[in-house]
């Protein structure tokens, strides 16, 4: 339900607590007794992993409370800050600090959450705060870590707009796990059901309401469609003081009453439809692109060349229980910088695995795609047909894997920074091998923030193409390549980045940098 690549290279991964015991043993003396729990007082099995990529292999944590539908943000530190859930979770905060040990465990912070926080979405903020943004019957907003110094923050902000958004249709709000994204001048966009704002979070007021996307589908759980900002280009900026552009993309999604349609097990056929929104115009437009496959819980990814992945998910039904059917098992290329539009889009080959409701999907250092769970199911249910709880893990290899490219794909060596740090504004360089070298042209650098990616939507997600100042030969097949660190905290929060050197549209495997 929940996955998080860690600055490490592990992925915590969890689920709910009250489906009963799994089938992962906790270590001796650490079972969880939680009188509130629904389905086991004492319970002795794991609902959540850190999953090691590089030995395939997993250890088991211990989850205290129940993180059913909850939400997260990565600090600038690179720890995992974990916000609400159910039940005896509803208010809880929770963190998970990565160790090279085995040591490292989730941690129940002695403060709690203002609100009840169930459905909500988290974005991490230019000074290091998370702000999260609804749940369920919760119209309202607050920060993470409380009490900061130097902020006069109250427990809690009113936040008209969510109240606004939500369908009266039971069990058909369409504006839980709203898509939020931070755009360059440090204010965050806010999409639920049709609607964004543009909005002033230090001030709690709308600066700007967009247009209504086109089109009688809705976008937001559990008409679940997703959403990403697309790459922030800083190579194309002519002064690196300027604000870029930028463009936000949200797919997929139900049509009105079909969740109610899917409760009666008929499945009515999902959104195709795309809409691509130029917030930082004077008069910004939706543009409208229509999809090869009918989506409905799509993950969408920014890969490290720029491109969007849109896997998992079904072309029928609704998010729920029992609510959709015909797997989506192709995935979907985006080619955002297409100028032809009818080449934009392109399938690629499928998995045999059905994604369904709460499946995840993570961008993973080396470029792969990290795809795991199912479970369209009130419980686990592995025998049901044709759509079994699945909790199996698949990692999905994109275009740029193929064998015959390796030539083209740089391997860096070494990354000249202190501390591999990228302060605001300034300079660092990376060392790389590449074994043919295409032009200066052909050769950038991306930072992409790692996602808390649940419920279809993967937030925090953010990719910044950098300004590349230099490229020079230090060797026959060895280069040195320097790059300009983004301008501020606006336009990459404080944190940690993979760093990826994309040679000929080929990237490297990436190493982790710390902005600040």
């Amino acid at each position: 339900m929940h996955m998080q690549v860690l600055r490490n290279n592990k992925v915590i991964i969890f689920d709910r607590t009250n489906f009963g015991p799994s089938n992962i043993s906790l270590p001796h003396g650490h079972c969880r007794f939680n009188p509130r729990d629904m389905a086991l007082k004492l319970d002795c099995t794991a609902h959540s992993v850190l999953y090691d990529v590089a030995s395939n292999s997993l250890r088991p944590l211990t989850v205290q409370t129940d993180t059913w539908c909850s939400s997260a943000a990565v600090d600038p530190l690179g720890t995992l800050v974990q916000t609400g859930g159910f039940n005896d979770g509803y208010n809880k905060l929770r963190t998970f600090t990565p160790c090279h040990d085995d040591a490292c465990d989730w941690v129940e912070l002695p403060d709690t959450l203002t609100n009840s926080r169930w459905y909500a979405s988290n974005h991490i903020l230019p000074d290091g705060r998370i702000i999260v943004v609804g749940g369920r019957s919760a119209f309202t907003y607050e920060f993470v870590p409380k009490n900061v110094p130097n902020q006069n923050d109250k427990p809690f902000y009113y936040f008209k707009f969510l109240r606004e958004t939500r369908d009266s249709n039971p069990g058909e709000e369409n504006n839980l796990y709203p898509f939020l994204h931070l755009l360059p001048d440090g204010n965050l966009f806010v999409f639920a059901n049709t609607r964004s704002v543009l909005f002033d979070y230090r001030r709690n007021r709308v600066v700007r309401e967009y247009p209504v996307i086109p089109g009688r589908e809705k976008r937001n759980y559990p008409s679940t469609g997703s959403s990403v900002l697309l790459p922030l280009m800083l190579n194309r900026l002519s002064d690196p003081t300027r604000l870029p552009e930028a463009e936000v993309m949200v797919c997929g999604g139900a049509f009105p009453g079909a969740f109610s349609m899917a409760l009666k097990k008929v499945f009515v056929e999902a959104s195709r439809t795309c809409g691509r929104i130029r917030v930082t115009d004077p008069n910004p437009e939706w543009v409208m692109e229509e999809m090869p496959i009918p989506r409905v819980m799509p993950d969408m990814l920014i890969l490290p060349t720029g491109d969007v992945i849109i896997l998992n998910g079904a072309r029928n039904g609704t998010a729920g229980w029992e609510s959709a059917a015909n797997p989506a098992l192709n995935p979907v290329l985006y080619k955002p910088n297409e100028p032809d539009r009818e080449r934009r889009f392109e399938i690629l080959n499928p998995t045999d695995t059905p994604r369904m409701y709460h499946s995840s999907a993570v961008l993973l250092p080396d470029g792969r795609i990290l795809v795991g769970g199912s479970n369209p199911h009130r419980l686990y249910d592995f025998t049901s047909y044709p759509y079994p709880t699945d909790l199996s893990l698949e990692a999905y290899y994109p275009p740029y894997m193929e064998q015959e490219l390796t030539p083209l794909r740089a391997t860096i060596i070494a990354l000249e920074a202190p501390n591999n740090t990228a302060s605001y504004g300034e300079e660092f360089s990376v060392t790389l091998s590449l074994h043919e070298y295409h032009g200066v042209g052909g050769m950038c650098v991306s930072l992409v923030a790692p996602s808390f990616t649940t419920h279809s939507f993967a937030m925090n997600q953010r990719m910044l193409v950098l300004d590349v100042v230099e490229i020079h030969q230090v060797a026959p097949f060895a280069y040195k390549v320097t790059a300009r660190a983004p301008q501020s905290p606006n336009l990459a929060p404080p944190g940690f980045y993979m760093l990826y050197v994309v040679h000929a549209g080929i990237p490297s495997v990436a190493v982790w940098v710390q902005v600040r």
